[in-house]
């Protein structure tokens, strides 16, 4: 479409979305639709003629806005903050006009690159120790995942194929499948349920480790429960801690639990998708402290 038509089209959604995000205040945070209510408001079919932009938009208004619960509105306190800001808006603008697609550094450099120069900027701004960025003589470095539940699956997944070579290197007789059978990962059972989900979909043992009275994981329990399973012969291999649960905003206590997982070789995986961001403020970055003992 040439973009003498585009324009128009363009001032007017980005108007739409300007003038949206302000309302958040107005509207109410839950949706107040039923269940099958959104199915009723849309036509049977897709449709046949093109229609205007400003009928779309007033489609939008009419169908999708009853429908929608507003994360940023401050009446809603589930769940997490969602923080879309302008320059988000205007960055997702120019990611789809750009419309490249980055699984590999062949298939885009910049978007490859950037993607690990802007995950350096991350780790500084929080204060990581050298090994966790790429830009030093170690081994670090990050990848962007769709969701945090995505991120906690492709970390078990990358622990569980460690696990495997590792007790294959000196039991070459057991088969993939007799070793999963024994593979045993742990979790706080303040835990999101992402992590639950991810022995399920990996095909491994998830036991959900008791709190304290603060919510807290602690290293004694964990320590407990990790001898137990090795005296019954499984083979602890992961164990996923968060800091800042979803429940009630918990932190776990990574000087105990991160020297504990080296000792016994389990992959230690820090879930931070709720309070993670904080850790940029000075005032909030002890509660990171343990992390450079993972």
């Amino acid at each position: 479409m040439p973009s003498c038509r585009t324009q128009p089209t363009g001032s007017s959604l980005y108007s739409a979305s300007s003038t949206t995000a302000p309302s958040h205040n107005e509207r109410g945070g839950v949706s107040p639709q039923r269940e099958g209510d959104g199915r009723l408001s849309h036509p049977q079919r897709g449709a046949g003629d093109p229609e205007s932009y400003d009928d779309v938009l007033k489609d939008v208004e009419r169908v999708i806005m009853p429908g929608v619960t507003h994360w940023h509105s401050p009446n809603f306190f589930a769940y997490f903050p969602t923080a879309t800001s302008y320059p988000s808006m205007l960055a997702d603008m120019l990611c789809g006009a750009i419309g490249c697609i980055g699984f590999s550094w062949a298939a885009s450099p910049a978007c490859t690159e950037l993607e690990t120069v802007m995950l350096d900027w991350l780790g500084k701004m929080l204060k990581l120790p050298d090994c966790f960025i790429a830009g030093t003589d170690g081994h670090g470095g990050g990848v962007i995942q769709s969701t945090a539940s995505e991120a906690t699956l492709m970390a078990l997944l990358a622990a569980r194929c460690k696990a495997i070579k590792r007790v294959q290197s000196t039991n070459p007789e057991l088969s993939e499948s007799e070793i999963c059978s024994k593979l045993v990962a742990y979790t706080s059972e303040q835990a999101h349920s992402s992590v639950e989900r991810a022995g399920l979909i990996g095909g491994v043992m998830m036991k959900k480790v008791p709190t304290d009275d603060k919510y807290s994981l602690r290293g004694p329990l964990l320590k407990k429960m990790i001898e137990e399973d090795k005296a019954a012969g499984l083979v602890p291999f992961y164990f996923c801690a968060t800091l800042g649960t979803t429940p009630c905003c918990s932190f776990d206590n990574l000087m105990e639990l991160g020297p504990i997982c080296n000792k016994e070789n389990i992959w230690m995986h820090v879930d931070a998708a709720y309070a993670g961001s904080s850790f940029i403020c000075p005032e909030f970055r002890p509660l990171l402290d343990g992390v450079e003992v993972c």
